[in-house]
């Protein structure tokens, strides 16, 4: 059967924590996953990382884990990253998804054109672009911990064309941002993780997730989609161990999330539909969105797929297991928000909007 898997960038820069969620992501998702890591600067650091932390049987690591060391990712588009994607790709039916680790001076809007490539786009799907966000450095002033070690970074990679300020690098990641995640939140006050949201709030795109972390720790359906095929998550209370001796207030690290699952005979309209998901995320705080739609005069359900602001639709056979109307179109939806009340608004707003 056709299948599309679903690409996820995690960006940031330098010193931000990419690399440690990577790890944790890898370790707890329960996927079979490759991995592309651009981190020019730290030859095989990254990489090392990731081998190290037993996410595949050892003899698949040197099919599922693909370090790219020849210069900022974005920067070698033709030559490394193209090429690369093919290569997984002839793996498809083995894998789950891929997550692709940039340089800390990637731009990501090179990244998401090209995976607009004919060859790769018939085989996969944004699933989502992550920033991470250093917060204790950002409450100081800089996004960037280390600049000097960034500044190193820009010297040693000659393959570099684009010599973009840190501010403005900074900006294209919270533009292209599905999701921005506050990395160090463990080491801040509730009132400076807010003053920090306030900092990039004019910066992110509207129903652009942003959500605290430390150590890495998040949620792995938030970042690489709900799984299985449709059907719902558990909703949880993201918690952490700390072990600081700072008296600081810690309710901005648990993160819950509200899952659920909505099942609608409705005969909805494509180009509204579409239209209709995309306000909804900046409206209802949801992190997540996954479904079928079927429409009457179609004999194949639209796949939809949601992350914060960026919403990927394909027509695609279902499973025979699959939920299907009757005799009208209809829809089955799997939800993750932040807010406890969004079912049923959900569910009330589509109704009166489609019947």
């Amino acid at each position: 059967m056709f299948k599309r898997i679903p690409v996820t960038i995690i960006t940031g820069f330098l010193g931000a924590g990419k690399t440690t969620l990577l790890r944790h992501l890898l370790q707890t998702s329960n996927q079979k996953l490759a991995v592309m890591v651009n981190e020019f600067g730290s030859v095989g650091l990254d990489g090392d990382l990731i081998r190290s932390c037993g996410f595949c049987p050892e003899e698949e690591v040197e099919g599922r884990l693909v370090e790219l060391n020849n210069g900022c990712l974005c920067c070698t588009v033709q030559e490394d990253f193209l090429p690369t994607m093919e290569k997984l790709l002839q793996k498809i039916d083995r894998l789950d998804g891929i997550v692709i680790e940039t340089s800390g001076l990637a731009l990501p809007k090179p990244l998401l054109k090209a995976i607009e490539w004919p060859e790769i786009r018939s085989k996969v799907f944004v699933n989502g672009v992550v920033t991470l966000v250093d917060s204790q450095a950002l409450v100081h002033g800089s996004p960037v911990a280390d600049l000097e070690a960034i500044n190193k970074q820009r010297k040693d990679d000659e393959k570099i064309d684009h010599l973009t300020a840190i501010e403005d690098l900074f900006l294209d990641q919270l533009c292209s941002a599905d999701i921005v995640l506050l990395s160090r939140s463990d080491l801040l006050t509730s009132s400076a993780i807010e003053t920090v949201k306030e900092k990039i709030s004019k910066d992110i795109r509207p129903g652009t997730s942003v959500i605290s972390i430390s150590n890495g720790q998040v949620e792995p359906s938030l970042i690489l989609g709900i799984r299985p095929e449709i059907a719902p998550t558990v909703s949880s209370d993201q918690d952490h161990d700390h072990d600081h001796d700072h008296d600081h207030d810690h309710d901005h690290d648990h993160v819950r999330v509200y899952s659920f699952s909505i099942r609608l005979e409705l005969d909805v309209d494509q180009a509204e539909c579409e239209k209709f998901f995309k306000n909804l995320s900046a409206n209802l705080q949801i992190l997540r969105l996954k479904g079928r739609i079927w429409f009457s005069n179609k004999n194949l359900p639209l796949q939809i797929q949601m992350v914060g602001p960026r919403l990927s639709t394909w027509f695609e056979a279902a499973p025979n297991s699959a939920w299907r109307p009757n005799d009208i179109g209809g829809l089955e939806l799997v939800v993750l928000s932040l807010k406890e009340d969004s079912e049923e608004k959900i569910r009330q707003l589509i109704i009166q909007r489609f019947s």
